[in-house]
């Protein structure tokens, strides 16, 4: 089900090529598809999303914003104890997320010059949530709150219906609890491109986030540069170290929480121990035949999964940081010894009561990750995600005319007499 591998210098360097081939650039047909369908909402707007949704999801809502007074009776049918957690997570997220605001600063120097940065919230900004057989109101949580402490003016939600045309109650309640301002029943690459240019009823937006299939993840990379976008989401990934102090049920479990999303997920365990990989790779096997998503599981880690028997754990750690992963486990006897030494992850759970799942609902740091290696040179979703800055220059008189022949000088350099000139006719300089 799995393969174990013993690390050798090249052997294991194999697995990234590996898996940035499957990431791969977004299928070719899938392209021609989705531009077809953006042609069309751009032209013919919320006819053009009634005619796909009714086509992709069964059946078309009998309206296709929800309003508020809706709300709280669609929400009455969750799970009460659920709504209590999704309250529980929402605090959590929202306590992380506060702590990276940024704020709006000035300077000022001695000849009255005035330097500055404004920093405020987009205006407004679609969230994409899958909403059929992968729903997922953490999404929502994860999405909606950064958005919310940012400032954003407006939150507009795109859901698809289920298949008798009514919304999923677990994501409307998490909306509501996020602090969502408009829900709209419509969902792939037609909701993306509803959000990015606006319809009769569907608001235009300054940046869409959120995850989707490919489809929707195509109809976002086609559409940056007509809105800003989170980033193209890859299949999800775990990367676990673990030293001979792990224990391999957890070890198997996490794996598995993992390859269970998708059969193109990846999920790899390096370790310095051989008697701990064949422990997890029983585990693997036990394990795996209780839960309800077991083809898929088995599929990924034949494909993209793997055990790999280090020489030592600075060997893992170089192999880590190569790689980038989007979750990195670190199951070990010091795991805080780690911290400076991992630089490429998109978020790092220290420990053996660190799961990933952990992440992905409750304990506050953002679950939307880099994949696909990308970790190298992005970062999660965050505040500064939903923030737009800009600088502002103040000089008076005197102190421009103390600098203008040094911004001549670069002006004359680049050749671009009319900067040069802006300077000086304020002081009648030749």
């Amino acid at each position: 089900m799995i393969t174990t591998v013993t690390a050798d210098g090249k052997k294991e360097y194999e697995y990234i090529k590996l898996l940035k081939e499957r990431a791969g650039s977004l299928d070719k047909n899938v392209i021609p598809a989705v531009s077809e369908i953006i042609d069309n909402v751009r032209n013919n707007g919320d006819e053009a999303v009634k005619e796909y949704t009714i086509r992709f999801d069964g059946k078309a809502p009998e309206r296709t914003e929800i309003f508020s007074d809706e709300i709280d009776s669609i929400i009455s049918t969750c799970d009460t104890e659920y709504l209590e957690t999704i309250k529980k997570a929402a605090k959590n997220i929202s306590d992380f997320h506060k702590r990276q605001l940024q704020q709006s600063w000035l300077t000022t120097k001695n000849n009255g010059v005035i330097l500055g940065q404004r920093i405020r919230g987009l205006k407004r900004v679609g969230i994409y949530v899958p909403g059929g057989t992968a729903a997922y109101p953490s999404s929502v949580l994860m999405n909606a709150i950064p958005a919310k402490i940012a400032g954003v003016e407006e939150i507009i939600m795109c859901t698809p219906p289920q298949k008798d045309g009514t919304p999923n109650p677990n994501i409307i309640a998490a909306a509501k609890t996020a602090g969502v301002d408009r829900i709209f029943l419509m969902g792939g690459a037609q909701a993306v491109a509803a959000l990015a240019y606006g319809t009769q009823t569907v608001p235009k937006v300054d940046k869409i986030v959120g995850p989707g299939n490919i489809f929707v993840a195509t109809a976002k990379k086609l559409l940056y540069g007509t809105v800003d976008i989170d980033m193209i989401a890859g299949p999800s990934e775990i990367l676990i170290i673990a030293d001979n102090t792990a224990n391999p049920k957890y070890l198997a479990a996490d794996l598995m929480s993992q390859a269970e999303h998708d059969r193109l997920a990846s999920a790899i365990l390096l370790t310095d121990c051989p008697e701990l990989a064949e422990l997890t790779k029983k585990e693997l096997e036990i394990q795996c035949e209780k839960l309800s998503r077991k083809d898929i599981i088995k599929e990924s880690l034949n494909n993209f999964g793997a055990i790999i028997v280090c020489s030592n754990m600075q060997q893992a750690v170089d192999f880590a940081n190569e790689l980038a992963p989007e979750h990195l486990e670190v199951c070990c006897k010091s795991p805080m010894e780690y911290i400076g030494k991992l630089d490429n992850a998109g978020s790092v759970f220290l420990g053996n009561y660190s799961p990933e799942p952990l992440g992905d609902y409750f304990a506050g740091p953002n679950h939307v990750l880099p994949t696909s290696g990308t970790a190298r040179f992005f970062s999660p979703l965050s505040v500064d995600s939903f923030i737009k800055k800009s600088s502002f220059i103040y000089y008076t008189e005197d102190a421009l005319r103390d600098d203008s022949q040094d911004v001549i000088r670069f002006a004359d350099v680049e050749g671009l007499t009319a900067h040069a000139n802006s300077i000086k006719v304020r002081f009648d300089l030749d």
